[in-house]
């Protein structure tokens, strides 16, 4: 399978260098917006059409594609495109992971979750919960880029990333970026958990 290149993501400006603060309330130097990457058409078509490839040569076609709002909404809708299968997503409501008004899962559809970066996965983890409970039958988790540090970050389901990026994250008290003083930014559109 071709994988993406770091290099691909700070040509366009989607890897960020600097001090931010995670959703996840980790710390890092570094970030990945891939909305900046997936602006491109062209860009959004040949991500998804790689991770689709992945998720058919591991023999993961689902009945239906979920993505979690913002980050899963390009990519998982071009991966399903990829495998002409529904796409869904999911968004927070009141604060709890929800599927999106108006969709809704059949009983024992197998699901494939696509992400746009997978840091922790706990996102991830709430939308599994959330589709387990509607009768959904997960197979498989895919993104774009994994910076979790494991090849295997949801146990036993199998996984699929385009790039895997190690960076460095510290919790706050340990963070040497805070320590130098560096000022924070907090770029995503998840709140700070």
């Amino acid at each position: 399978m071709t994988t993406l290149r770091l290099e691909d993501f700070t040509a366009c400006g989607s890897h960020q260098q600097g001090h931010f603060l995670l959703s996840s309330g980790l710390h890092s130097g570094d970030y990945m917006q891939c909305a900046l990457y997936l602006a491109h058409p062209r860009r959004a078509e040949t991500a998804g059409s790689l991770l689709a490839s992945a998720l058919e040569g591991a023999a993961l076609v689902p009945d239906i594609i979920v993505g979690p709002a913002m980050g899963g909404l390009i990519i998982g809708h071009e991966v399903a495109r990829a495998l002409d299968c529904p796409f869904i997503f999911t968004e927070r409501i009141d604060g709890r992971m929800a599927l999106r008004r108006g969709f809704g899962l059949g009983g024992d559809q197998t699901v494939v979750i696509i992400e746009d970066v997978v840091t922790t996965g706990k996102s991830t983890r709430e939308v599994i919960a959330v589709l387990e409970n509607l009768g959904g039958r997960i197979i498989g988790v895919g993104s774009i880029v994994n910076r979790t540090g494991s090849p295997a970050p949801f146990d036993a389901t199998p996984y699929h990333a385009l790039l895997e990026a190690n960076f460095p994250t510290w919790q706050p008290e340990d963070c040497p970026r805070c320590a130098e003083g560096i000022t924070i930014a907090k770029p995503g559109s998840r709140p700070v958990v």
